[in-house]
């Protein structure tokens, strides 16, 4: 016989107990889910983590005791391999900022289809970050700016090309990778090469990041009253 494709370990941390076994009804018929278990506050998150080593950790921002920041920031320090997936009401978005700055791979809110979950866990557990292009420009316009006339944080740029930073600044404003070849005229695969040379050259380890390092750098900056939309 052949043996059972592992499947994704999960570990759902919340501290409604409605919303973590409404999302473990959710992902539970997927067999490609498993739910190793749930916490009910930040703290718990990180010690049922380093217990259960889960492949995902779904992780509300909002708890008690160990926020989902400060809960994030200690597993990208001692479970590097474990991926947070931060969820967040859509008005709590700065919260999520500082989460993906500690080290969630992706953010959803918390009003996300099922299918859109499943799709987001897969991957985040695949090491590529889950961003909704639309919600990250406004989050990171609002949120990371900083106040008018501000000089812009120091990032160094210096090694990359021109053609690169196009890339960047396309990838700053919400475009996915089909966007940028067609904005470009090169090929998928090509843009695809210059984003990991991008994020080597950035020492940003995803998309999420390399858009807060466009903004932080004064490559792209928001329009105001526009809905977070990029110049």
């Amino acid at each position: 016989m052949t043996a059972p494709t592992p499947g994704i370990r999960i570990l759902i941390a919340d501290d409604q107990p409605l919303v973590r076994r409404g999302l473990s009804l959710i992902l539970s018929p997927d067999p490609f889910f498993e739910i190793a278990g749930e916490a009910g506050d930040g703290e718990q998150a990180v010690a049922l983590a380093q217990r259960l080593r889960p492949d995902v950790v779904v992780m509300d921002i909002r708890m008690p005791v160990l926020d989902g920041v400060a809960a994030t920031r200690e597993l990208a320090r001692t479970l590097p391999d474990c991926r947070v997936l931060a969820l967040s009401t859509f008005d709590m978005d700065e919260y999520v900022v500082a989460a993906l700055r500690a080290g969630a791979y992706g953010f959803l809110p918390k009003d996300v289809s099922p299918e859109d979950l499943g799709a987001a866990i897969r991957t985040v557990h695949a090491g590529e970050a889950v961003v909704a292009p639309r919600l990250l420009t406004r989050l990171i316009s609002t949120h990371v700016r900083g106040p008018a006339g501000a000089p812009p944080s120091a990032v160094d740029t210096g090694d990359l090309t021109p053609r690169e930073v196009e890339v960047w600044r396309l990838m700053a404003t919400g475009l996915d990778n089909a966007g940028i070849a067609l904005a470009l005229g090169i090929s998928n695969s090509t843009v695809k090469n210059y984003i990991t040379s991008i994020f080597g050259k950035l020492d940003v380890r995803d998309r999420a990041q390399a858009v807060i390092a466009a903004y932080e750098s004064g490559l792209v900056t928001a329009r105001t009253g526009d809905g977070g939309r990029t110049g």
